[in-house]
């Protein structure tokens, strides 16, 4: 054997101390440089396609793969899970990703495993190694980490609530958990401006949850500097004082120092203390995508301070200067990465396209829909046939479902009997259990980590919800009012909507949101009367249903506990405690299924489509327009919002061949001028009259009970409608 020089021997003490330090051996931090170049030439490659015009769009993780390797390499695919943001094609791959998958994504691959040829490239999904499906829009999946950490912690202490059962949603979701999971989250500096992160770090540092925040910090925010998006241009200045946190703040581009930082934070999180943040300060040698062009807001005095720190030539001096690697295994190993990103370009350039055929697929569930028979039940007569309110067969529905299914949980603002339940246990307190009283006794019976009180933060609500019905749970939440549901339409309109069709059915959050709605209140004004569902009948992906009546309402929302379909359940207030439509508790397998209409008046004059609180009025303008005229009104009562159902109403209109659409919510772009229009399309020449709307004003509802009267719709507003359309 050819005996080493003492020099030589000096170096290979010097280079294995230093791979000592990084904990890593010398193969680990082979492939980790193998990881970052392979990330760096992907994006290359991309670019390279865009220009030929063979993809349609490129963001690059360029300058932030040391970081992401590091966190890559110390956690654990398809154990820990994942909620990336679109910079972070360098974890990824780390976790298992492969190059041809994401390029597929590039291309819009009907074989692309993230999304089916649906989201842009760079927004990565994989349930086999627990990458959850992410959107465009920034700091969202901060809440989802910290609902699908709730969801770990809530399956490691209920562990027979995992078990799947045949006949609900149950049956299509496969949970899988660890007591010591870890989520990671990402998210770019600029990001750290909006109020989901925020709302998720108050939730993650109270509940010591095991979330990994990782901040990659490039200073811009597209062209906007961190100085502009952060007082101070330090996010880590602005949240170190959240208590149980662990922070870091560190040289995103110096691979060891974010190897040691990420395994400390991993540690800490993994031991159960609570949440870490690393903050890593990394470059953007690459402009924000191609679609943008840095060297119009950035000089090229900054641009070259970048480039003097780029993580790839870095780590490849480190590894030469170390002797981990000389200059023929860099090139070796490079050659061979190139070769492997160009054979999968060359394959996913060719990859089969998706068709036509295949858009509306995973729009909703193909599993158990809300609409499916087995949800066409008869009410059970028990001992007890006193008649209840809309609102104490909520109640009634909301304890059986929980007593069936230990996934469902209630939270929301207030929901619970009291927070402070120590008066509660001993008996000195009622308790609250919502401003309506409908979710009472839910905490009591259950406990707190079932039935528990949110921040007052509608998007941490929904967002967290989604979180946890990812993972197989299935939260049934409240927003307080409908009035107040506007900062959660961010969550409701790009993610729980959207989360199965744009993973192409490989993720689903098949909740339940509970709104009560609607005026008619003496009082109530503009911020406790309002209306609003063809906003939400508008967005595909959520079913929208909306009772009138207590026995639809228990039949209904055990329908959208049991589904596989996310659900916006709209209660109307007024009808909560109201005399009309009080019924006997049906039994607790009693359902009804979604897109099933209800005839409360049979009729052969004028149809009257209708749902909410005009049921019971436009049931008192027909009863007397019938005594005063003869007139024969056909009330149906539609109940489900979307879907609805056509053919009822279409029996109807040929059998009337008049028609009213009447709701509460104002008369312009309203929810009856979509069902007006497919009447005046698909039933004209049915028609011997025009299709009347009748509905509240085009204003908010005002607090004078004279000025609420005028503005909502009443009684004879729709008998003088009725009158008109009969004598048409």
């Amino acid at each position: 054997m050819a005996r080493q020089s003492g020099s030589s021997v000096q170096e290979n003490k010097k280079a294995a101390a230093s791979v000592a330090e990084s904990s890593l051996t010398r193969e680990q931090l082979v492939e980790f440089y193998r990881l970052m170049y392979l990330s760096r030439r992907t994006d290359d490659r991309e670019i390279v396609l865009k220009r030929q015009q063979k993809i349609f769009f490129q963001i690059s993780c360029a300058g932030h793969e040391a970081l992401l390797v590091a966190a890559g390499m110390a956690l654990k695919p398809g154990y820990d899970w994942f909620f990336p943001y679109y910079r972070d094609r360098a974890i990824c791959l780390t976790l298992g990703n492969t190059v041809e998958e994401q390029l597929l994504q590039a291309v819009g691959a009907a074989d692309d495993v993230a999304s089916g040829g649906r989201q842009m490239p760079s927004h990565w999904s994989s349930s086999k190694l627990n990458i959850v499906s992410p959107s465009s829009s920034t700091a969202t999946q901060c809440l989802h980490a910290v609902g699908c950490a709730e969801a770990g912690r809530f399956f490691t202490k209920h562990p027979e609530a995992a078990k799947k059962h045949e006949g609900d949603y149950r049956e299509f979701k496969d949970v899988k958990f660890h007591g010591d999971e870890v989520v990671y989250v990402s998210i770019g500096e600029g990001s750290t401006s909006q109020g989901e992160f925020w709302e998720s770090l108050n939730t993650a540092s109270n509940g010591k949850l095991p979330v990994l925040y990782v901040v990659e910090d490039n200073g811009y925010a597209i062209s906007t500097p961190v100085e502009v998006n952060t007082p101070g241009g330090n996010i880590s200045k602005l949240v170190a004082n959240f208590p149980n946190f662990h922070f870091a703040e560190i040289d995103g581009t110096d691979p060891i120092a974010s190897y040691k930082a990420m395994v400390e934070a991993v540690a800490y999180c993994r031991s159960g203390k609570g949440p870490a943040l690393v903050h890593g300060h990394v470059i953007r040698p690459y402009s924000h995508s191609l679609s943008d062009d840095e060297r119009l807001y950035r000089s090229v005095e900054e641009l070259d301070a970048d480039a003097a720190r780029d993580p790839i030539s870095r780590m490849q001096m480190w590894l030469l200067r170390e002797g981990i690697l000389d200059a023929d295994g860099i090139n070796k190993l490079e050659r061979q990465v190139d070769e492997e990103v160009q054979r999968a370009a060359d394959r996913a350039v060719m990859a089969t396209l998706p068709t036509v055929a295949s858009i509306t697929k995973h729009v909703y569930s193909e599993d158990l829909s809300s609409l499916d028979a087995r949800f066409a039940t008869e009410p059970m007569p028990t001992a007890d046939a006193t008649e209840r309110t809309m609102a104490d067969l909520i109640n009634c529905c909301l304890k059986d479902e929980m007593r069936r299914d230990e996934r469902v949980v209630v939270f929301g603002e207030d929901v619970a009997d009291a927070t402070r339940d120590g008066a509660l246990r001993a008996g000195k307190i009622k308790g609250k259990g919502g401003v309506f009283k409908l979710t009472a006794g839910l905490q009591t019976e259950f406990g707190s980590d079932r039935c528990w009180n949110s921040p007052l933060a509608e998007a941490n609500i929904t967002g967290r919800a989604i979180g946890m019905a990812v993972r197989g749970m299935k939260p049934v939440v409240e927003i307080q009012f409908f009035d107040y549901i506007w900062p959660a339409m961010h969550q409701m309109r790009n993610e729980l909507s959207l989360v199965r069709w744009r993973s192409n059915g490989d993720f689903s959050c098949p909740l339940v949101m509970r709104v009560p709605i609607g005026g008619y209140l003496t009082g109530g004004s503009i911020y406790h009367s309002q209306s609003g569902e063809s906003i939400f009948t508008h967005t595909p992906g959520v079913r929208v249903v909306m009772p009138s009546n207590a026995l639809d309402a228990i039949g209904l929302l055990r329908t959208a506990i049991r589904c596989d379909d996310p659900v916006l359940f709209l209660e109307h207030k007024r009808l909560y405690r109201e005399t009309f439509g009080r019924a006997a508790y049906p039994g607790p397998d009693y359902c009804i299924p979604f897109g099933k209409a209800k005839t409360v008046r049979p009729g052969k004059d004028v149809t009257v489509l209708t749902y909410g609180a005009v049921v019971p009025r436009a049931l008192q303008a027909a009863q007397k327009l019938h005594r005063d005229k003869g007139v024969d009104v056909e009330l149906i009562d539609l109940r489900s919002l979307t879907p609805y159902d056509w053919e009822a109403i279409a029996e109807s209109v040929k059998k009337t061949n008049r028609v009213i659409v009447a709701h509460e919510d104002m008369l312009s772009w309203g929810y009856g001028a979509e069902i007006a229009a497919r009447i005046g399309d698909e039933l004209f020449h049915d028609l011997d009259a025009p299709v009347k709307r009748v509905a509240a004003m085009d204003t908010f509802v005002a607090y004078q009970p004279l000025l609420e009267d005028a503005i909502l719709p009443q009684p004879e507003d729709l008998y003088r409608a009725m009158a008109e359309l009969a004598a048409f």
